[in-house]
């Protein structure tokens, strides 16, 4: 028998569930989550910041995001693909960000091959856009992978990027609009 019980949508205020919670997860999820970040500047910044969001909430990435910013030269790929031990050992000592050298060396690598890219980070990245797919109704309709999420990590990797899998892979691909997950009916699901 079918059901026929109407879905419930996980809305608050109008906002997916997780985007109404924090005055900072308002603003992120109301102005930036979701819509198109097509430039290599942009989408480095968030590919690092959800490798760093790793085992952590995203809270604690968003509210230390403009020290991040200062920390690694306003995420320039070419500067940071030039930092040296120098940069490692001030990057550990810097208490605005979170100090972890594995994070922060993989930072540093991930600029030097997205510095490596004759088409640039953000052809590659876009070129596993998916097809768009109906809006979730509720959060568990929303994946942490997909084909596309897998077989950009790959590439990423091939390409020498370290610390991005599928799930971070995914991620990104939410962060920078290459999938709209807000749920039906969000506010923001129309406006990205």
């Amino acid at each position: 028998m079918q059901d026929l019980t109407p879905l419930v949508t996980p809305l608050v205020d109008g906002r997916c569930w997780w985007g109404a919670s924090t005055p900072d997860y308002v603003r992120y999820h109301d102005e930036e989550w979701g819509r198109p970040v097509k430039d290599d500047r942009g989408l480095y910044e968030r590919l690092t910041l959800e490798a760093f969001q790793s085992g952590l909430s995203w809270l604690t990435i968003l509210r230390k995001r403009e020290n991040f910013r200062t920390a690694f030269a306003g995420f320039e790929v070419e500067r940071v693909a030039a930092f040296g031990d120098d940069d490692v050992a001030r990057l550990m000592a810097d208490a605005g960000i979170v100090r972890n050298r594995r994070k922060i060396e993989a930072a540093i690598n991930n600029a030097r091959a997205a510095a490596a890219m004759p088409e640039g980070l953000a052809a590659v990245v876009w070129s596993f856009a998916p097809e768009a797919r109906p809006a979730p109704r509720r959060p568990e309709d929303i994946p942490a992978t997909t084909p596309e999420s897998a077989a950009l990590a790959k590439e990423l990797k091939r390409r020498g990027f370290v610390f991005v899998g599928p799930t971070t892979a995914y991620a990104l691909m939410q962060a920078c609009g290459l999938v709209n997950d807000h749920l039906a009916g969000c506010r923001a699901r129309d406006a990205v």
